[in-house]
């Protein structure tokens, strides 16, 4: 990937969170990186290739940045203490919204490629936190307690961002602890 591309990644990312897939242009992306909208469509031809590039982008860039839950936990850490703080670093330093939970809830209307990139962050979390949740023994449901934790950060995050009050998102991680998922 190359650093123009990159950066108007960043710059869709951005423009995502903070109001959805259809709250921006070519245009307003090319102003926001001071190139013309001809060089954004030269690396990526259509919004939909944008889409499920910048989703992608931000799966891989969220995932990577988490590390290897064995890892994590070989550190004397708790690989779901640093899941939940990734989200909560989103909320608080980034001010926005997970992009991927921004374009699921608005699936019904994206072309299918931004779908199954969108997807893929769903499916590649929920693998990671199932890897997570085994590494600290918790054998029985552990997929079940992966979809559980990532369901329950989106709607902390949604809730919080709605109400802009890191208070709820709080709140629902103690959920996390009564539910018995061992953070």
């Amino acid at each position: 990937m190359t650093k123009r591309e990159t950066t108007i990644l960043q710059a869709a990312e951005a423009m995502v969170r903070q109001g959805g897939y259809n709250s921006f242009s070519f245009r307003d992306i090319a102003t926001e990186v001071g190139i013309k909208s001809a060089s954004v469509h030269y690396h990526f031809p259509t919004k939909e290739d944008l889409g499920a590039a910048v989703a992608q982008y931000y799966t891989d860039k969220f995932i990577d940045a988490l590390g290897d839950p064995n890892d994590i936990h070989s550190s004397g850490k708790n690989p779901i203490e640093s899941y939940i703080a990734a989200f909560r670093a989103a909320l608080i330093e980034d001010k926005g919204m997970c992009l991927c939970g921004v374009l699921g809830a608005e699936a019904d209307a994206l072309p299918e490629s931004v779908i199954a990139a969108t997807r893929m962050f769903f499916v590649r979390n929920i693998e990671w936190l199932e890897r997570a949740y085994l590494c600290l023994g918790h054998t029985e449901n552990s997929k079940a307690a992966a979809i559980q934790t990532v369901s329950l950060l989106e709607g902390a995050m949604i809730t919080s961002g709605a109400m802009t009050d890191i208070s709820y998102f709080d709140a629902s991680i103690e959920l996390l602890k009564l539910i018995d998922i061992r953070v």
